[in-house]
């Protein structure tokens, strides 16, 4: 496989082949021990390589990646989009598939990936892009409502025809071209329980309050009471979080209380 030399990457990091290859599975990583050897097992059966790319895990990610049989390469982090974007840039394969190191592949994903690389290769137009859908696991529960099923995300391109928009906040990747969706489910670990959950949470209302900061948003009084009640509305009702009985309920009250109350809480105390 071939890479493009990168700044702070040895040249023994990098392989080479006289072949383009047709399929890599991209993994991101930061201090993923826990995740990567059974993310890449369940990849490198049917994808021509896997790459992990690291952001400086300081814990065994990239040496357990690499006795699972996957290169690494390290980036220094600045932004999710930015890590894509390099790895479309750098690696040189047809197409390219991102794949979270919380995340698993399934045989039904994979069988279904490479028919329709196949059946697609001389669409007309094109197929550049594909979604794919995440069945998503929060604490031990497979959870359906609350916006978490089929939860489409873009994740297999055309190197070539995609470009992540280089925004900070939230990652938006740009296809030239036809997209389609597929049926087969990624498997998302999100959170092992809820103390993992309430971990995570407050980096994610950060990033929401930067987002609302970027769109010229500034809090007001009513928001600190509407927001919340409108989230967990959307949450419970609309998405349909009822679905998984008190687990949803739960869940719903508290995607209101860090999607719908905490940025406008951030938003206020960074105007002080």
């Amino acid at each position: 496989m071939n890479l493009k030399p990168m700044p702070q990457s040895p040249a023994s990091d990098l392989a080479d082949s006289q072949t383009e290859p047709q399929l890599v599975a991209v993994v991101l990583t930061k201090d993923e021990a826990s995740h990567i050897t059974a993310c890449v097992d369940a990849l490198r059966s049917w994808v021509d390589a896997v790459v992990v790319w690291d952001s400086g895990s300081g814990d065994e990610t990239c040496a357990l990646a690499q006795q699972a049989g996957a290169l690494c390469v390290q980036r220094p982090f600045d932004n999710y989009a930015a890590q894509r974007q390099a790895a479309l840039e750098t690696i040189q394969a047809e197409w390219i598939l991102f794949v979270d190191a919380d995340e698993r592949t399934t045989p039904e994903v994979a069988a279904e990936i490479r028919h329709r690389l196949e059946a697609d290769a001389e669409a007309r137009p094109p197929v550049n892009g594909y979604w794919l859908p995440r069945r998503n696991f929060i604490a031990g529960r497979e959870t359906r409502g609350n916006g978490y099923y089929p939860d489409y995300q873009l994740r297999l391109l055309r190197r070539g025809m995609a470009h992540y928009d280089p925004r900070p906040v939230h990652e938006i990747v740009t296809v030239e071209g036809r997209e389609r969706y597929l049926e087969s489910p990624l498997s998302h670990y999100n959170y092992r329980d809820w103390p993992h959950f309430h971990t995570k949470q407050p980096g994610y209302s950060r990033i929401e309050a930067q987002n609302l900061a970027a769109q010229g948003i500034r809090p007001r009084p009513h928001n600190f009471v509407l927001q919340p009640l409108r989230e967990f509305r959307r949450r419970y009702f609309t998405l349909g979080g009822w679905r998984d009985g008190l687990h949803g309920l739960r869940l719903a009250f508290w995607l209101a209380w860090y999607y719908g109350f905490l940025p406008y809480w951030l938003l206020s105390r960074d105007e002080r």
